[in-house]
């Protein structure tokens, strides 16, 4: 993400699972992970994850990077889940609902990329 900050300029924002209210879902040796990495330049914005996987899913094309969808609520959110979520690849799917930092959701579609489903915390 330095590297697309050197190139497109901007604020890289990186935030590490240790940091956030989930570090304790996930094993100590995973909270130096960047959770999150978020780059905004003008109307450009791009987002990245460390993989945090847990040992028994092995890495394969598509699994160890993810694509951000990020949007304000539920209902915005939910009809672009739906349409891309595939439903014959489901061991990883976690449907969209609301956690401490506001709506997650990701699962993997049918060429096996991971999606990821972030909106605002409900007020």
């Amino acid at each position: 993400m330095t590297f697309y900050q050197e190139c497109l300029g901007g604020e890289l924002t990186l935030t590490k699972l240790g940091d956030t209210p989930m570090k304790d879902t996930l094993p100590a040796e995973k909270h130096d992970r960047i959770i999150n990495a978020h780059l905004k330049s003008g109307e450009i914005e791009i987002s990245a994850t460390d993989w945090m996987a847990s040992p028994e899913f092995d890495p394969v094309g598509g699994n160890t990077f993810a694509i951000f969808v990020t949007g304000e609520s539920y209902s915005e959110l939910k009809p672009a889940f739906d349409k891309l979520k595939d439903g014959d690849n489901n061991t990883r799917l976690q449907e969209l609902h609301e956690m401490p930092f506001g709506i997650y959701g990701q699962f993997y579609d049918k060429y096996g990329v991971q999606w990821i489903f972030r909106g605002a915390k409900a007020t």
